[in-house]
């Protein structure tokens, strides 16, 4: 029997430009008849004292962005000699002719790591990571880290079923490639209750009470559009009895003459499935919801179907906002449907956005503090819209406790992002059955009535959250530190002040006592929303959300605007000024 014996001392980081044959390779001058794309990575090498881009450097797109006037903006990944380069990213901005703009770009400093040989291999990488997130590491894949000011060679590991998450979801550990420190173990999905939001809540022995309506009478079935049809699939139209939407109506999929899946063909065949009471990360493990009558639900948990409709209304909607507002097909902007998975797990109250999953994931409630599944609206709304951000800026958080609570600026202007979004989505359904405010999650039932507001940040008395920017903020829980931007679209969109909106009365502050006038929340969101597609990074922080949105606002109203003013106006209210941006960020 002959025995291989492989002795592994060391890695080395490739020592040849790994892109000279690649179709990434800047190794071929941009042409009149190139594509938005090879533009953009011409411009960014020869630029690149301002892009930061060098030798060894290759760019892969992964959005292109056109304006009605012409300029486009190219999104770019970076990888050095081969290695995919973590907080490398960066957007070229482009003139109608194709002429460089500018650069928004996540690293200030160059990309070369200061060691090219590792000292780890990657089975002790891998094994560092699965004790750090206490879990099954996956392979070990050699990167640059440039992520904290420096670059170093480090490897990145996924690890399943980790200890150190929520209902055992996966995490990814990125351990130093020299020392062996693990520089970063961040869970591979967005939980909408945070580990110190639950341990905040079980210190003061509270418990959240949705307040779930009572099942009505069964309406009669509405017709099925292809009640004629002889060849099926074909698109059907189905009533749901949620359990915090009321009566809703659902579009879904007739497979036979009494046979329907809740299947969205309308909606890039958005589908929601059944979890089983497993922890699944895989969508197509799941179990399809179907019926014989095209009537799903009785609102009330008893019924599986029930917590289905809340997602597959809260999914669907949240799709018709991002289409109808700004024309952006599906979560990824790809004309693909989104994907949610109820009955996961089994106890547990939490609700997620998996990144790995590529859809929502929700819990049936923990039967203690979380006594319902988070099927809320502005719940769907707020983590779909981190699928949105990761699929655009990719803002992640600086760094995660060994509880799993996330901090740091980039972090909670992802949480910001998804409240602001989150409450538009409410805004664009306009349910009589869950009305539109600036809160979020006033129908989990909590004793103050919501979990965060966008008005007056600060009444969060759970998570801390606050309503100015400080230097704490830098390193503030990303739910509590998310105040700072979230009251900031409050200003601009609303104003300053006591005001009734709707049913619920606001009364926001600000940080210098001056009042400010608010836009309109249909060009306050615009801006965001531009800011965010087109000049916000990985690690965008509030200053360079400031200057994102004063960009977005110039682009959309012009640089002498009202609308340019009142977003100066509104950072300012929350104490984000020029004048006050960290000195070495």
């Amino acid at each position: 029997m002959a025995i291989a014996v492989v002795v592994a001392t060391s890695v080395t980081l490739p020592v040849g430009p790994a892109f000279a044959a690649t179709p990434d390779s800047p190794a071929r001058a941009a042409t009149s008849a190139s594509s938005p794309v090879d533009m953009a990575r011409a411009a960014a090498f020869a630029h690149a004292s301002a892009t930061g881009v060098g030798p060894g450097d290759t760019l892969r797109a992964t959005d292109v962005m056109t304006d009605p006037d012409g300029k486009r903006h190219v999104r770019f990944v970076r990888s050095h000699r081969g290695l995919p380069v973590l907080g490398g990213d960066l957007v070229i901005h482009l003139g109608s002719r194709f002429t460089y703009l500018g650069v928004t770009r996540a690293a200030d400093h160059t990309v070369q790591p200061s060691t090219t040989e590792a000292e780890l291999t990657a089975d002790q990488a891998e094994r560092k990571a699965a004790a750090a997130a206490e879990g099954d590491a996956g392979t070990a894949q050699l990167v640059v880290d440039a992520r904290d000011g420096a670059a170093a060679l480090a490897y990145r590991v996924r690890v399943s079923d980790s200890g150190t998450t929520s209902a055992g979801g996966s995490r990814t550990v990125v351990v130093d490639a020299r020392t062996g420190r693990i520089r970063s173990n961040n869970p591979d999905s967005d939980e909408f209750i945070s580990p110190s939001l639950r341990e905040k809540l079980r210190e003061k022995g509270e418990t959240a009470t949705p307040g779930a309506g009572v099942a009505p009478r069964p309406a009669p079935r509405i017709a099925a559009t292809a009640a004629a049809a002889a060849h099926y699939p074909v698109t059907a139209t189905g009533s749901g009895t949620s359990l915090f939407a009321g009566k809703v109506t659902l579009t879904t999929t007739r497979t036979a003459r009494t046979s329907y899946l809740l299947k969205d063909p309308t909606r890039w065949n958005t589908e929601t499935r059944d979890a089983g009471g497993r922890e699944l990360e895989s969508f197509a493990r799941g179990k399809k919801f179907t019926s014989t009558t095209d009537k799903w639900g009785t609102g009330t948990t008893a019924d599986r179907a029930t917590v289905a409709v809340d997602a597959q209304y809260g999914v669907t909607k949240t799709l018709d906002f991002y289409k109808k507002t700004f024309g952006r097909k599906g979560i990824k902007n790809n004309s693909t449907g989104a994907r949610a998975m109820v009955h996961f797990g089994r106890k547990v109250g939490n609700a997620f956005w998996d990144s790995v999953c590529g859809c929502m994931l929700y819990g049936d409630g923990d039967g203690d503090m979380f006594k319902k599944p988070l099927v809320v609206l502005d719940v769907t709304g707020h983590e779909l819209t981190h699928g949105v951000v990761d699929a655009t800026a990719g803002l992640e958080p600086t760094r995660v406790d060994r509880y799993g609570n996330q901090y740091g600026e980039p972090g909670a202007l992802n949480e910001s992002l998804a409240d602001i979004f989150g409450s538009n989505v409410e805004f664009a359904a306009n349910n009589a059955k869950n009305p539109p405010n600036y809160l979020m999650g006033e129908k989990l039932g909590l004793a103050q009535k919501f979990l965060r507001r966008l008005d007056h940040p600060s009444l969060d008395r759970l998570e801390g959250t606050v309503d100015y920017w400080s230097p704490a903020a830098r390193d503030a829980e990303v739910h509590a530190g998310s105040g700072v931007s979230s009251h900031a679209y409050y200003l601009l969109a609303e104003g300053s002040g006591r005001k009734t909106i709707g049913a619920v009365t606001y009364n926001s502050p600000t940080y210098d006592g001056a009042s400010v006038a608010g836009i309109g929340r249909t060009k306050a969101t615009a801006i965001f929303y531009r800011a965010l597609t087109r000049y916000m990074v990985s690690t965008t922080d509030f200053h360079d959300a400031r200057t994102a949105t004063l960009k977005a606002a110039a682009d959309l109203y012009g640089a002498t605007g009202a609308e340019h003013r009142a977003v100066d106006r509104a950072w300012a209210a929350v104490n984000v000024t020029a004048a006050n941006t960290p000195a070495g960020r």
